[in-house]
């Protein structure tokens, strides 16, 4: 059904998401609980460092690609900064509207959205715009 390949590199993307997330919420906490910061300024400060992480991990190992890739890394960069810009939107949002509305504490909020938003937004847009392989290289991989 899935090859080795693409499960090996969706569970590298975990890790790369895993390392920029723990970093993310870490910060979000500490910036929001010391800093006295609201946990929407929090979540876009620490989502920026997280995302610097993610797209370095993300980059030299998750989706290394010995073939190219079919943007230069500024366009990598750019398209990245767009995904970011929505996640952290998403996630911003998301965890207002579950501690507004129904009263769940920041922390847990953000644990919850960042489920959805990880893996339903930012693989997909991550693995197959940001870091696309070259078309020769998708060719010799499908044949």
């Amino acid at each position: 059904m899935f090859s080795k390949k693409s499960i090996f590199t969706f569970l590298r993307a975990q890790v790369a998401a895993f390392v920029g997330g723990i970093t993310d919420y870490g910060l979000m906490v500490l910036l929001t609980e010391v800093f006295k910061l609201h946990f929407t300024f929090s979540i876009l400060i620490s989502g920026t460092v997280g995302a610097i992480i993610n797209f370095s991990i993300n980059r030299f190992w998750v989706f290394k690609n010995q073939c190219g890739y079919s943007n230069h890394i500024n366009r990598q960069l750019f398209k990245f900064a767009l995904v970011v810009l929505g996640s952290i939107s998403l996630k911003s949002f998301g965890t207002l509207i579950l501690q507004k509305v129904f009263q769940i504490d920041y922390r847990i909020g953000r644990l919850i959205t960042d489920s959805f938003v990880s893996y339903g937004f930012n693989y997909p847009l991550i693995k197959y715009w940001v870091f696309r392989a070259n078309d020769k290289h998708n060719v010799t991989e499908s044949n």
